[in-house]
């Protein structure tokens, strides 16, 4: 053996051992506060409304309440409303004078706390920080394995509440799809809620088909949470309530669902969901500004009733392909349209939320990354607090797909680095690292102190997505990316157990008719 062929053997177990290390180094858990990505980064670089432009929204929102009102307020509404300055005209429609908008602008809950069963989950919603969870009504499931879909069922719903509480870049678990094997509707909405519950101790969203219901689902709540009193101290729950049928018109039963539910203290994402194009107005900037005159119309009614109560500012304008009249979920415009929104919530400093990574594609294929990509990078660069439907959505919120949730934890890890930015400081900027690769040390920073000291701080690293190289991926047998979700799906939910106590879960499948099985 020559020696150049026995000096290279140290040289292959350095390199290799060096290897080990970094790969060790990256499978080190890191302190919360250390994690280069986590929940509640500040947003807020993007800005796709002028200064002028945002206040000019806020004027024509303002002229719509006091012009153009609301109608179809439930008769308890109407007592609230006008109690507090509001004014029924001769049309039945109730129109809001400037100084009242302005007065409940004033007392309106900020810096609110959607908690989490687990502390660990707490959602902190002040100023521009960022946070991406599930959400929507999908009524069926995508089926990767037949590349079919079928309806969506309780245990469904079990299912991606258990996986998201294993994402960590999925922050909370709002409702995504109707548990549709459930045909009794109070027996859908108490499934809804416990399905969510007993998947994540994450902050949960829920909606409710019938004011009659939220009673019964109340002593559901009481019994997880250990009592009223301890739910009245950390209410994990908030309610989905569209309050309002765009345009500009009242939803009687959720506005009354609403009323209940203040008064049973749990929070309110107060929710605009208009179309442009159809149930909202086709310009973007006016769609926005239609949404905004809807949720403020939110803010005065949940003020009026209850002064500081937690509510989030819910404009959720969508998008048509005004060639058909169908949802564009993916679309740029849907991107613009959250952004400006975002923007509308810090104009009035209120904790905001809205819709983005819905895919119009039905399968996780290209188009799918594209438009979940886009639309939510532009949603967090803009600081939305909330990101509804972030993960999971597909044929334009027809659709839900777990292994779909899945990859887009990847996706929204490679947003939270977006979100996060540069680093700037001294020790960023400082050239002694150049020097010692430079001047006279190996010509890389491969090895170097600094460049290991960053592999977990500085760089995100996909779980799924393939970073091999070609021959690398002939070698492990050419994995393909669906297969790879559709293995960790099934190695989640292989290991993720029920999060309610086995004590509790009997006590409250003894009282509830619960459909799904752990």
């Amino acid at each position: 053996m020559s020696d150049d062929a026995l000096n290279c053997e140290p040289r292959r177990a350095a390199r290799a051992g060096g290897r080990e290390a970094r790969r060790a180094l990256r499978a080190a858990p890191l302190a919360e506060n250390l994690r280069p990505i986590r929940a509640g980064l500040e947003g807020g670089q993007y800005r796709p409304l002028s200064d002028a432009g945002v206040a000019r929204i806020h004027q024509s929102a303002l002229e719509a309440l006091e012009v153009i009102g609301l109608a179809n307020a439930p008769a308890s509404g109407v007592e609230i409303l006008t109690g507090a300055g509001a004014i029924r005209g001769d049309d039945g429609r109730i129109r809001f004078p400037r100084a009242l908008v302005e007065d409940m602008l004033a007392v309106a809950a900020r810096d609110i706390t959607l908690y989490g069963r687990d502390s660990r989950h707490d959602l902190h919603l002040s100023g521009s920080k960022v946070h991406f969870g599930t959400a929507g009504a999908a009524v069926h499931i995508v089926d990767l394995e037949t590349n079919t879909y079928r309806d969506s069922t309780a245990q469904d719903l079990y299912d991606a509440a258990r996986i998201t509480h294993n994402l960590d870049n999925v922050h909370f678990f709002q409702r995504a799809m109707v548990c549709r094997d459930v045909l009794d509707n109070f027996e859908m909405d108490a499934n809804t809620l416990y399905a969510c519950c007993a998947g994540t101790t994450k902050h949960v969203g829920t909606s409710f088909s019938d004011p009659a219901h939220v009673e019964g689902c109340m002593d559901l709540i009481h019994m997880i949470a250990g009592g009223e009193d301890r739910w009245r101290a950390r209410p994990f729950i908030s309610n989905s309530n569209c309050f309002v049928v765009p345009p500009m018109k009242f939803a009687e039963e959720s506005c009354i669902t609403m009323e209940k539910l203040i008064r049973a203290g749990m929070p309110i994402l107060l929710l605009s969901a208009g179309q442009a194009g159809a149930t909202a107005p086709a310009p973007i900037a006016l769609a926005i500004v239609q949404a905004v005159a809807e949720c403020l119309a939110g803010v005065v009614y949940v003020n009026a009733m209850a002064p500081g109560h937690p509510a989030i500012f819910g404009t959720w304008p969508f998008v048509s392909d005004l060639r058909t009249g169908a949802m564009s979920g993916g679309s740029a415009e849907q991107a613009l349209l959250t952004a400006g929104c975002a923007q509308m919530h810090r104009f009035y400093n209120l904790p905001g939320g809205a819709a983005a990574g819905i895919s119009d594609s039905k399968l996780p294929d290209m188009q799918a990354g594209w438009e979940q990509a886009i639309t939510n990078t532009l949603a967090g660069l803009s600081g939305l607090n909330m990101v509804y439907e972030s993960v999971g959505m597909h044929a334009s919120l027809l659709g839900f797909c777990l292994e779909s949730l899945v990859l887009g934890d990847d996706i929204l890890g490679q947003v939270l680095r977006c979100v996060r930015g540069i680093d700037v400081n001294e020790d960023s900027t400082s050239i002694e690292a150049m020097k010692e690769v430079c001047l006279g040390g190996p010509g890389h920073y491969l090895g170097s102190g600094q460049t290991l000291s960053l592999m977990q701080t500085e760089y995100v690293y996909p779980a799924i997505g393939n970073r091999m190289s070609p021959k690398e991926w002939v070698e492990a047998k050419r994995p393909m990316l669906l297969d790879q979700a559709i293995r960790r799906k099934n190695e989640i939910l292989a290991s993720a157990g029920c999060q309610i106590a086995p004590d509790l879960d009997r006590a409250i499948r003894a009282k509830f008719n619960i459909y799904f099985n752990d």
